[in-house]
């Protein structure tokens, strides 16, 4: 009998989302003879070690850190599929350097994580927290002082403007913007003229922005550059909200600029670090609505996520290639072109 394949899934998915990735397993994997699955130990915020996914032929990723001591010498992995997009967490060069091709799930987060960034939007327009307190201490006679902004003529601003950001504007055609602003230096000047989306300068953001987007993805360059510079160019009815990743802002900055009254408000899905300390200030803050990096987890990611991280894997196991590879650069090294050969043949084998 031909080898199995084996799949890895991250034992991070017992206490972070229980219960959300096993259904996907059951409906694409557990009918596949040829291939199985078993949970691998994650670590509690270490670095996965490499005999924890040792001769699986494909992982499902979720939170861990994956660097080069995790991939280091590891011959069966051929992919290591994201239960999401984000892969800041991941070394993508160690990756590469061990011909093991990263892949996301770009369109399984498209439309949940817009409609958070809408949903934040919303709740600051109105300011839905100040008014949830007047009703819970009783104080009706101050709800005149809680009247909100409405959306009409209103400037959103998106720092990035990627799958998210261009779906986040779709998501609010319907509520009559005034502007729509983005800074993306990567973005072909002809998708933002089809979004209808003016491409500016990223103090251009600041500055005229009513409700400052960040949905850029971390990296080194964007690492802290979101900074009190900026949030000085902010008007004081403006609000920031952030969905993307925590240390994209430059969190004391934000903090201040909070306190000082320099914005409105802030609606934070991420932050830094993830949790929060009990006694951080933001968690003192009257203007701030926060989530715990979960507002868009919803049945719709849930689904998607894993149906696209399985897709993937049984991809790469047919001798193909996934719908959202991330480092193309492996894809020619003669390396990976072997394990995709060989893994190809067993798959022929099963079928034969």
């Amino acid at each position: 009998m031909p080898q199995l394949f084996r799949i890895g899934v991250s034992s991070g998915f017992k206490t972070a989302a229980p219960g959300t990735i096993e259904p996907v397993l059951a409906r694409l994997i557990d009918p596949l003879p040829q291939v199985a699955w078993d949970f691998f130990d994650a670590g509690g915020g270490e670095p996965v070690r490499a005999d924890a996914i040792a001769g699986f032929d494909g992982v499902i990723a979720l939170g861990s850190p994956y660097d080069a001591s995790t991939v280091a010498g590891n011959g069966a992995l051929a992919c290591l599929a994201r239960w999401g997009v984000g892969y800041d967490l991941v070394d993508t060069e160690a990756l590469t350097a061990n011909d093991i091709l990263l892949a996301i799930a770009v369109d399984a987060v498209r439309k949940p994580v817009s409609e958070a960034i809408l949903t934040l939007i919303l709740a600051m327009a109105k300011k839905l927290w100040a008014k949830d307190r007047l009703v819970r201490t009783g104080r009706w006679d101050l709800k005149a002082e809680t009247s909100g902004l409405g959306l009409s003529g209103k400037t959103v601003g998106s720092v990035g403007m990627g799958n998210i950001g261009g779906e986040m504007f779709r998501l609010l055609g319907p509520f009559d913007l005034g502007r729509r602003l983005a800074h993306d230096p990567y973005l072909d000047r002809q998708r933002a003229e089809d979004l209808d989306v003016e491409l500016v300068s990223l103090e251009t953001v600041f500055r005229e922005s009513d409700f400052v987007v960040t949905n850029c993805p971390l990296t080194e360059e964007t690492r802290g550059f979101l900074n009190a510079r900026l949030f000085a160019m902010m008007k004081p009815s403006a609000y920031f909200i952030n969905t993307a990743r925590g240390p994209i802002v430059n969190q004391e900055d934000l903090v201040e600029a909070l306190q000082a009254g320099t914005i409105a408000g802030a609606g934070l899905d991420v932050m830094e670090p993830e949790p929060l300390p009990l006694d951080h200030p933001l968690l003192e803050m009257d203007n701030v609505i926060l989530s715990p990096h979960a507002l868009a987890w919803t049945d719709d990611l849930y689904e998607m996520n894993g149906t696209i991280a399985c897709e993937s894997l049984l991809a790469v196991f047919r001798g193909e290639l996934p719908a959202f590879p991330v480092n193309r650069e492996v894809i020619e090294r003669p390396g990976f072109r072997e394990k995709l050969d060989g893994l190809a043949a067993r798959w022929r084998e099963f079928e034969a």
